[in-house]
Protein backbone atom coordinates (compact mmCIF):
# COMPACT_ATOMS: atom_id res chain seq x y z
CA UNK A 1 0.00 0.00 0.00
CA UNK A 2 0.93 3.69 -0.22
CA UNK A 3 0.43 5.47 2.89
CA UNK A 4 0.63 9.26 3.56
CA UNK A 5 2.03 10.14 7.40
CA UNK A 6 0.90 13.37 9.01
CA UNK A 7 2.51 13.53 12.22
CA UNK A 8 0.70 15.94 14.35
CA UNK A 9 1.93 17.61 17.50
CA UNK A 10 2.09 20.93 19.63
CA UNK A 11 5.53 22.98 20.39
CA UNK A 12 3.56 23.65 23.79
CA UNK A 13 4.70 19.94 24.47
CA UNK A 14 8.38 18.32 24.69
CA UNK A 15 9.50 19.20 21.47
CA UNK A 16 12.77 17.08 21.81
CA UNK A 17 10.84 13.90 23.29
CA UNK A 18 8.02 14.31 20.54
CA UNK A 19 10.80 14.12 17.90
CA UNK A 20 12.69 11.07 19.33
CA UNK A 21 8.95 9.14 19.47
CA UNK A 22 8.14 10.33 15.89
CA UNK A 23 11.92 8.66 14.88
CA UNK A 24 10.93 5.32 16.68
CA UNK A 25 7.74 5.32 15.01
CA UNK A 26 9.18 5.98 11.55
CA UNK A 27 11.86 3.73 12.05
CA UNK A 28 9.19 0.69 12.98
CA UNK A 29 6.72 1.74 9.99
CA UNK A 30 10.00 1.59 7.83
CA UNK A 31 10.45 -2.24 8.61
CA UNK A 32 6.47 -3.14 7.49
CA UNK A 33 7.86 -2.80 3.60
CA UNK A 34 4.87 -0.44 2.94
CA UNK A 35 5.12 2.99 0.57
CA UNK A 36 4.64 5.87 3.03
CA UNK A 37 4.55 9.48 1.32
CA UNK A 38 4.47 13.22 3.52
CA UNK A 39 6.17 14.62 6.17
CA UNK A 40 8.91 12.78 8.57
CA UNK A 41 9.09 15.62 11.12
CA UNK A 42 6.42 16.96 13.31
CA UNK A 43 3.93 19.32 12.55
CA UNK A 44 3.68 22.17 14.97
CA UNK A 45 1.34 24.55 12.57
CA UNK A 46 -2.01 24.58 11.11
CA UNK A 47 -0.09 25.99 8.08
CA UNK A 48 1.94 23.31 7.92
CA UNK A 49 -0.42 20.93 8.76
CA UNK A 50 -2.62 21.95 5.67
CA UNK A 51 0.10 22.47 3.36
CA UNK A 52 0.66 18.46 4.25
CA UNK A 53 -2.60 17.78 3.52
CA UNK A 54 -2.75 19.49 0.47
CA UNK A 55 0.41 17.78 -0.76
CA UNK A 56 -1.31 14.16 0.26
CA UNK A 57 -4.11 14.85 -1.69
CA UNK A 58 -2.22 14.94 -4.85
CA UNK A 59 -0.31 12.06 -4.14
CA UNK A 60 -3.20 9.08 -4.67
CA UNK A 61 -2.34 7.24 -1.14
CA UNK A 62 -4.17 4.49 -0.64
CA UNK A 63 -4.77 5.44 3.27
CA UNK A 64 -3.64 8.51 5.61
CA UNK A 65 -2.22 7.79 9.07
CA UNK A 66 -2.06 10.61 11.56
CA UNK A 67 0.78 10.15 14.08
CA UNK A 68 -0.86 11.45 16.87
CA UNK A 69 3.10 12.29 18.52
CA UNK A 70 1.38 15.08 21.08
CA UNK A 71 -1.83 16.38 21.94
CA UNK A 72 -3.57 18.02 18.96
CA UNK A 73 -7.30 19.20 19.15
CA UNK A 74 -9.61 17.63 16.34
CA UNK A 75 -9.12 20.14 13.29
CA UNK A 76 -6.03 18.15 11.19
CA UNK A 77 -8.12 14.84 12.23
CA UNK A 78 -11.52 16.17 10.77
CA UNK A 79 -9.33 17.84 7.44
CA UNK A 80 -7.78 14.57 6.95
CA UNK A 81 -11.06 12.60 6.93
CA UNK A 82 -12.06 15.26 4.12
CA UNK A 83 -9.68 13.67 1.83
CA UNK A 84 -11.78 10.92 1.32
CA UNK A 85 -9.51 8.11 1.83
CA UNK A 86 -8.96 4.95 4.74
CA UNK A 87 -8.06 6.84 7.64
CA UNK A 88 -5.99 5.41 10.82
CA UNK A 89 -4.67 7.37 13.98
CA UNK A 90 -1.96 5.92 15.95
CA UNK A 91 -1.31 7.44 19.82
CA UNK A 92 1.73 7.34 21.74
CA UNK A 93 1.99 6.55 25.32
CA UNK A 94 4.72 8.21 27.69
CA UNK A 95 5.91 6.78 31.07
CA UNK A 96 3.96 8.01 34.50
CA UNK A 97 7.40 9.16 36.08
CA UNK A 98 5.57 11.64 38.13
CA UNK A 99 7.04 15.01 35.80
CA UNK A 100 4.95 16.99 33.40
CA UNK A 101 2.74 15.26 30.59
CA UNK A 102 4.89 15.27 28.14
CA UNK A 103 3.59 14.35 25.13
CA UNK A 104 -0.46 13.80 26.26
CA UNK A 105 -1.36 12.63 22.97
CA UNK A 106 -4.00 9.79 24.42
CA UNK A 107 -6.38 13.30 25.06
CA UNK A 108 -5.47 13.97 21.05
CA UNK A 109 -6.95 10.44 19.79
CA UNK A 110 -10.08 11.36 22.36
CA UNK A 111 -10.38 14.66 20.62
CA UNK A 112 -9.96 12.57 17.35
CA UNK A 113 -12.38 10.10 18.30
CA UNK A 114 -15.27 12.37 19.34
CA UNK A 115 -15.08 14.70 16.36
CA UNK A 116 -14.83 11.92 13.85
CA UNK A 117 -18.02 10.07 15.37
CA UNK A 118 -19.98 12.84 15.13
CA UNK A 119 -19.09 12.70 11.11
CA UNK A 120 -19.74 8.91 11.65
CA UNK A 121 -16.42 8.87 10.28
CA UNK A 122 -14.64 5.62 10.44
CA UNK A 123 -11.16 5.13 11.46
CA UNK A 124 -8.64 2.37 12.38
CA UNK A 125 -6.30 3.33 15.45
CA UNK A 126 -3.71 2.22 17.70
CA UNK A 127 -2.26 3.51 21.04
CA UNK A 128 0.96 1.85 21.67
CA UNK A 129 4.81 2.85 21.85
CA UNK A 130 6.74 1.89 18.45
CA UNK A 131 8.73 -0.26 20.39
CA UNK A 132 6.28 -2.56 21.77
CA UNK A 133 3.01 -2.59 19.68
CA UNK A 134 2.52 -6.01 18.67
CA UNK A 135 2.77 -6.52 14.98
CA UNK A 136 -0.77 -7.85 14.82
CA UNK A 137 -1.88 -4.76 16.02
CA UNK A 138 0.50 -2.67 13.73
CA UNK A 139 -0.59 -4.14 10.73
CA UNK A 140 -4.43 -3.98 11.58
CA UNK A 141 -3.82 -0.29 11.86
CA UNK A 142 -2.25 -0.42 8.29
CA UNK A 143 -4.80 -2.48 6.78
CA UNK A 144 -8.00 -0.46 8.69
CA UNK A 145 -8.88 -4.08 10.43
CA UNK A 146 -8.99 -2.79 14.28
CA UNK A 147 -12.80 -1.11 12.89
CA UNK A 148 -15.03 0.38 15.86
CA UNK A 149 -17.70 -1.96 17.52
CA UNK A 150 -19.56 0.24 19.16
CA UNK A 151 -21.60 -0.69 22.68
CA UNK A 152 -25.34 -0.11 22.60
CA UNK A 153 -26.53 2.55 25.78
CA UNK A 154 -30.18 1.48 26.84
CA UNK A 155 -32.67 3.81 29.00
CA UNK A 156 -32.76 2.05 32.96
CA UNK A 157 -36.43 1.55 33.83
CA UNK A 158 -35.96 2.56 37.52
CA UNK A 159 -36.81 6.12 38.59
CA UNK A 160 -36.99 6.07 41.90
CA UNK A 161 -37.95 9.18 44.53
CA UNK A 162 -34.47 9.98 45.00
CA UNK A 163 -33.69 10.04 41.01
CA UNK A 164 -36.81 12.41 40.25
CA UNK A 165 -35.26 14.79 43.09
CA UNK A 166 -31.87 15.01 41.38
CA UNK A 167 -32.91 15.77 38.57
CA UNK A 168 -35.49 18.34 39.50
CA UNK A 169 -32.86 19.94 41.48
CA UNK A 170 -30.37 20.80 38.80
CA UNK A 171 -33.46 21.79 36.54
CA UNK A 172 -33.57 25.75 36.70
CA UNK A 173 -29.72 26.07 37.39
CA UNK A 174 -27.59 28.61 35.43
CA UNK A 175 -24.30 27.89 34.13
CA UNK A 176 -21.92 31.03 33.41
CA UNK A 177 -20.02 30.21 29.77
CA UNK A 178 -16.74 32.25 30.01
CA UNK A 179 -15.69 32.52 26.63
CA UNK A 180 -15.98 30.28 23.99
CA UNK A 181 -14.46 26.62 23.97
CA UNK A 182 -11.01 26.28 21.81
CA UNK A 183 -11.03 26.02 17.86
CA UNK A 184 -10.76 22.01 17.50
CA UNK A 185 -12.98 20.77 20.50
CA UNK A 186 -16.03 19.73 19.52
CA UNK A 187 -16.06 17.75 23.12
CA UNK A 188 -17.01 21.24 24.74
CA UNK A 189 -19.77 22.56 22.27
CA UNK A 190 -23.33 22.71 22.99
CA UNK A 191 -26.68 24.09 21.55
CA UNK A 192 -28.26 25.93 24.46
CA UNK A 193 -32.15 24.56 23.40
CA UNK A 194 -31.02 21.22 23.19
CA UNK A 195 -29.35 21.65 27.41
CA UNK A 196 -32.71 23.35 28.19
CA UNK A 197 -34.90 20.61 26.95
CA UNK A 198 -32.78 18.05 28.40
CA UNK A 199 -31.93 19.25 32.00
CA UNK A 200 -33.91 22.47 32.28
CA UNK A 201 -30.10 23.95 32.95
CA UNK A 202 -29.92 27.70 30.92
CA UNK A 203 -26.37 28.89 30.15
CA UNK A 204 -25.21 32.58 30.49
CA UNK A 205 -22.29 34.26 27.72
CA UNK A 206 -20.06 35.85 29.40
CA UNK A 207 -16.98 37.38 27.71
CA UNK A 208 -13.34 37.13 28.85
CA UNK A 209 -12.82 40.30 28.87
CA UNK A 210 -15.24 41.29 31.68
CA UNK A 211 -13.72 38.13 33.98
CA UNK A 212 -10.43 39.46 33.41
CA UNK A 213 -11.56 43.30 34.15
CA UNK A 214 -13.03 42.69 37.45
CA UNK A 215 -10.46 40.07 38.58
CA UNK A 216 -8.28 43.25 38.41
CA UNK A 217 -10.55 45.36 40.40
CA UNK A 218 -10.53 43.02 43.61
CA UNK A 219 -9.71 44.97 46.70
CA UNK A 220 -6.22 43.83 47.87
CA UNK A 221 -7.96 42.89 51.30
CA UNK A 222 -9.95 40.41 49.51
CA UNK A 223 -6.91 38.99 47.34
CA UNK A 224 -5.34 38.29 50.73
CA UNK A 225 -7.75 36.11 51.84
CA UNK A 226 -7.78 33.97 49.57
CA UNK A 227 -4.60 33.56 49.73
CA UNK A 228 -4.37 32.89 53.78
CA UNK A 229 -6.44 30.06 52.57
CA UNK A 230 -3.92 28.86 50.24
CA UNK A 231 -1.29 29.68 52.78
CA UNK A 232 -2.98 26.71 54.81
CA UNK A 233 -3.71 24.44 51.86
CA UNK A 234 -0.88 24.75 49.74
CA UNK A 235 3.13 24.12 50.52
CA UNK A 236 5.92 26.45 48.87
CA UNK A 237 3.49 29.39 48.09
CA UNK A 238 6.45 31.65 48.38
CA UNK A 239 8.61 29.53 45.58
CA UNK A 240 5.96 30.80 42.49
CA UNK A 241 5.83 34.13 41.17
CA UNK A 242 4.22 36.39 43.76
CA UNK A 243 2.70 38.94 40.87
CA UNK A 244 1.51 35.75 38.72
CA UNK A 245 -0.04 34.50 42.05
CA UNK A 246 -1.91 37.57 43.20
CA UNK A 247 -3.60 37.66 39.53
CA UNK A 248 -4.43 34.17 40.05
CA UNK A 249 -5.99 34.38 43.21
CA UNK A 250 -7.86 37.79 41.69
CA UNK A 251 -9.68 34.93 39.25
CA UNK A 252 -10.80 33.31 42.48
CA UNK A 253 -12.46 36.64 43.55
CA UNK A 254 -14.15 37.46 40.81
CA UNK A 255 -15.76 34.11 40.08
CA UNK A 256 -16.63 34.10 43.52
CA UNK A 257 -18.19 37.59 43.20
CA UNK A 258 -19.86 36.95 39.97
CA UNK A 259 -21.66 33.92 41.65
CA UNK A 260 -22.97 35.68 44.21
CA UNK A 261 -24.14 39.10 42.64
CA UNK A 262 -25.72 36.62 39.27
CA UNK A 263 -27.01 33.35 40.94
CA UNK A 264 -24.62 31.33 39.38
CA UNK A 265 -24.48 27.34 40.12
CA UNK A 266 -21.46 26.44 38.12
CA UNK A 267 -18.98 28.19 35.11
CA UNK A 268 -17.32 26.82 32.02
CA UNK A 269 -14.42 28.71 31.56
CA UNK A 270 -12.10 29.10 28.47
CA UNK A 271 -8.85 28.67 30.45
CA UNK A 272 -6.37 28.55 27.51
CA UNK A 273 -4.81 30.60 26.01
CA UNK A 274 -6.31 33.76 27.08
CA UNK A 275 -5.90 33.54 30.89
CA UNK A 276 -2.04 33.29 30.33
CA UNK A 277 -1.43 35.30 27.43
CA UNK A 278 -3.60 38.24 27.93
CA UNK A 279 -4.22 38.21 31.41
CA UNK A 280 -0.98 36.60 32.93
CA UNK A 281 -2.31 33.97 35.59
CA UNK A 282 -3.76 30.39 35.70
CA UNK A 283 -7.48 29.89 36.59
CA UNK A 284 -6.53 26.34 37.68
CA UNK A 285 -5.82 26.99 41.17
CA UNK A 286 -8.85 29.10 41.73
CA UNK A 287 -11.09 26.56 39.87
CA UNK A 288 -9.56 23.84 42.77
CA UNK A 289 -11.21 26.27 45.34
CA UNK A 290 -14.83 26.54 43.69
CA UNK A 291 -14.74 23.14 43.33
CA UNK A 292 -14.11 22.29 46.96
CA UNK A 293 -16.46 24.97 47.90
CA UNK A 294 -19.27 22.72 45.65
CA UNK A 295 -18.97 25.36 42.87
CA UNK A 296 -18.00 23.24 39.54
CA UNK A 297 -16.11 24.87 37.03
CA UNK A 298 -15.37 23.37 33.80
CA UNK A 299 -11.97 24.13 31.72
CA UNK A 300 -11.95 24.91 28.18
CA UNK A 301 -16.08 26.20 28.25
CA UNK A 302 -17.25 22.24 28.05
CA UNK A 303 -20.34 23.59 29.20
CA UNK A 304 -21.93 19.53 29.26
CA UNK A 305 -18.81 19.14 31.85
CA UNK A 306 -20.14 21.34 33.98
CA UNK A 307 -23.85 19.67 34.20
CA UNK A 308 -22.25 16.81 34.20
CA UNK A 309 -20.63 17.94 37.45
CA UNK A 310 -23.42 19.58 38.65
CA UNK A 311 -25.53 16.71 38.36
CA UNK A 312 -22.93 13.77 39.96
CA UNK A 313 -22.63 16.80 43.29
CA UNK A 314 -25.69 16.32 43.90
CA UNK A 315 -26.00 12.54 43.88
CA UNK A 316 -22.49 12.18 45.70
CA UNK A 317 -23.26 15.19 48.36
CA UNK A 318 -19.25 15.93 47.22
CA UNK A 319 -17.09 17.91 45.50
CA UNK A 320 -16.35 16.61 41.86
CA UNK A 321 -13.11 16.81 39.83
CA UNK A 322 -13.54 17.66 36.20
CA UNK A 323 -10.78 15.35 34.81
CA UNK A 324 -9.14 13.95 31.49
CA UNK A 325 -8.26 10.31 31.03
CA UNK A 326 -4.58 10.49 29.69
CA UNK A 327 -3.10 6.61 29.71
CA UNK A 328 -4.70 3.12 29.92
CA UNK A 329 -1.97 0.64 29.95
CA UNK A 330 -3.69 -2.98 29.20
CA UNK A 331 -0.76 -4.58 30.60
CA UNK A 332 -0.91 -3.70 34.41
CA UNK A 333 -4.78 -3.05 33.85
CA UNK A 334 -4.81 0.63 35.06
CA UNK A 335 -5.64 4.40 33.58
CA UNK A 336 -4.11 7.83 34.79
CA UNK A 337 -6.99 10.84 35.27
CA UNK A 338 -5.38 13.85 35.24
CA UNK A 339 -6.06 17.56 35.15
CA UNK A 340 -3.01 20.68 35.00
CA UNK A 341 -3.93 21.31 38.98
CA UNK A 342 -7.89 21.81 40.08
CA UNK A 343 -9.04 18.74 41.78
CA UNK A 344 -10.68 19.56 45.12
CA UNK A 345 -7.84 19.71 47.75
CA UNK A 346 -10.10 16.90 49.92
CA UNK A 347 -9.37 14.79 47.27
CA UNK A 348 -5.61 14.51 47.91
CA UNK A 349 -3.83 11.71 49.55
CA UNK A 350 -3.40 12.21 53.02
CA UNK A 351 -0.10 10.25 53.08
CA UNK A 352 1.16 12.99 50.26
CA UNK A 353 1.56 16.70 50.38
CA UNK A 354 -0.40 19.69 48.05
CA UNK A 355 1.78 21.54 47.08
CA UNK A 356 1.77 24.90 44.51
CA UNK A 357 2.85 24.54 41.07
CA UNK A 358 2.88 26.28 37.87
CA UNK A 359 1.56 25.00 34.58
CA UNK A 360 3.33 22.89 32.91
CA UNK A 361 3.17 24.16 29.51
CA UNK A 362 2.46 28.05 30.04
CA UNK A 363 4.84 28.12 33.39
CA UNK A 364 2.53 30.12 35.46
CA UNK A 365 0.47 29.60 38.80
CA UNK A 366 -1.48 28.73 40.67
CA UNK A 367 -1.88 25.23 40.42
CA UNK A 368 -2.54 23.06 42.96
CA UNK A 369 -0.62 19.90 42.75
CA UNK A 370 -1.05 16.54 44.79
CA UNK A 371 -1.97 12.52 43.83
CA UNK A 372 -5.46 11.27 44.39
CA UNK A 373 -6.24 9.50 47.49
CA UNK A 374 -6.98 5.90 47.09
CA UNK A 375 -10.63 4.91 47.52
CA UNK A 376 -13.83 3.49 45.60
CA UNK A 377 -14.65 6.31 42.70
CA UNK A 378 -17.42 7.05 40.34
CA UNK A 379 -16.81 8.67 36.63
CA UNK A 380 -19.88 9.80 34.57
CA UNK A 381 -20.22 12.30 31.84
CA UNK A 382 -23.35 13.52 30.11
CA UNK A 383 -22.34 13.18 26.94
CA UNK A 384 -23.15 14.33 23.02
CA UNK A 385 -20.94 11.25 21.52
CA UNK A 386 -22.10 9.92 17.70
CA UNK A 387 -24.60 13.25 18.25
CA UNK A 388 -27.09 11.26 20.35
CA UNK A 389 -27.47 12.52 24.10
CA UNK A 390 -26.52 9.85 26.66
CA UNK A 391 -25.28 9.39 30.15
CA UNK A 392 -21.70 7.51 30.49
CA UNK A 393 -20.87 5.62 33.72
CA UNK A 394 -17.82 4.23 35.18
CA UNK A 395 -16.82 2.69 38.51
CA UNK A 396 -13.11 2.42 39.20
CA UNK A 397 -11.03 1.85 42.39
CA UNK A 398 -8.12 4.74 43.18
CA UNK A 399 -4.90 2.94 43.64
CA UNK A 400 -2.68 4.01 46.17
CA UNK A 401 0.03 5.15 43.81
CA UNK A 402 2.87 8.00 43.42
CA UNK A 403 1.67 10.57 41.43
CA UNK A 404 1.68 9.84 37.81
CA UNK A 405 2.19 13.53 36.37
CA UNK A 406 2.45 16.53 37.73
CA UNK A 407 -1.09 18.58 38.49
CA UNK A 408 -3.08 16.56 39.87
CA UNK A 409 -3.35 12.87 39.01
CA UNK A 410 -4.35 9.75 40.15
CA UNK A 411 -4.50 6.22 38.68
CA UNK A 412 -7.32 4.07 38.76
CA UNK A 413 -8.19 0.46 37.91
CA UNK A 414 -11.96 0.36 36.55
CA UNK A 415 -14.15 -2.54 37.44
CA UNK A 416 -13.87 -3.65 33.31
CA UNK A 417 -10.85 -4.71 31.69
CA UNK A 418 -8.77 -1.66 30.60
CA UNK A 419 -8.53 -3.13 27.43
CA UNK A 420 -12.12 -2.83 26.55
CA UNK A 421 -13.05 0.17 28.41
CA UNK A 422 -10.38 1.49 26.03
CA UNK A 423 -12.38 0.06 23.18
CA UNK A 424 -15.59 0.75 23.97
CA UNK A 425 -14.43 4.86 24.87
CA UNK A 426 -12.74 5.54 21.12
CA UNK A 427 -15.48 3.52 19.30
CA UNK A 428 -18.42 6.13 21.11
CA UNK A 429 -16.48 8.80 20.92
CA UNK A 430 -17.10 9.98 23.89
CA UNK A 431 -15.38 13.31 25.13
CA UNK A 432 -12.09 13.81 26.89
CA UNK A 433 -13.28 15.46 29.89
CA UNK A 434 -15.34 13.11 32.45
CA UNK A 435 -16.63 13.92 35.59
CA UNK A 436 -15.36 12.03 38.97
CA UNK A 437 -16.33 11.51 42.69
CA UNK A 438 -15.07 9.48 45.26
CA UNK A 439 -17.95 6.71 45.94
CA UNK A 440 -19.86 3.85 44.47
CA UNK A 441 -23.12 6.15 42.80
CA UNK A 442 -24.18 4.58 39.40
CA UNK A 443 -27.46 2.77 40.70
CA UNK A 444 -28.55 6.14 41.46
CA UNK A 445 -26.52 8.01 38.44
CA UNK A 446 -28.84 5.54 36.22
CA UNK A 447 -32.22 6.77 38.16
CA UNK A 448 -31.33 10.38 37.32
CA UNK A 449 -31.21 9.01 33.86
CA UNK A 450 -34.11 7.57 34.01
CA UNK A 451 -35.56 10.28 34.70
CA UNK A 452 -33.91 12.50 32.05
CA UNK A 453 -35.10 10.59 29.18
CA UNK A 454 -31.01 9.60 28.82
CA UNK A 455 -29.97 6.40 27.48
CA UNK A 456 -26.89 4.67 29.77
CA UNK A 457 -23.48 3.39 28.21
CA UNK A 458 -21.28 1.71 30.70
CA UNK A 459 -17.74 1.73 30.43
Amino acid sequence: MRIGLLPLGRATFDVAYAEAKLAAMLARLDATGHAFCGPRTVLFDEDATRAALADLAAADIDRLLILQVTFTDATAALDAAGLGVPLSIWAVPEPRAGGRLRLNAFCGLNLASHALGLKDRGFAWAYGDAETLADEDLAGLLAGARRLQRPAATIPETRGPEGRRIAMSVSGRRIARIGDHPAGFDTCAYIPERLKSLAGVSVDEIALDRLFAEARAVPADAVQAIRSRAEAELEDLAGVNQEELDRSLRLKAALSGLREREGYDAFAIRCWPETFTEYGGAVCGPVSMMGEARVPCACEADVYGALSQMILQETADAPVFLTDLVDVDTADDSAVIWHCGQAPVSMRDPDTPATAAIHTNRKMPLLYQFALRPGRATLMRISQALGEPKMILAGAEMLKCPMAFTGTSGVLRFDRPAAKVLLDLIASGVEHHMAVTYGEHRPLLREVAACLSLPVLDL
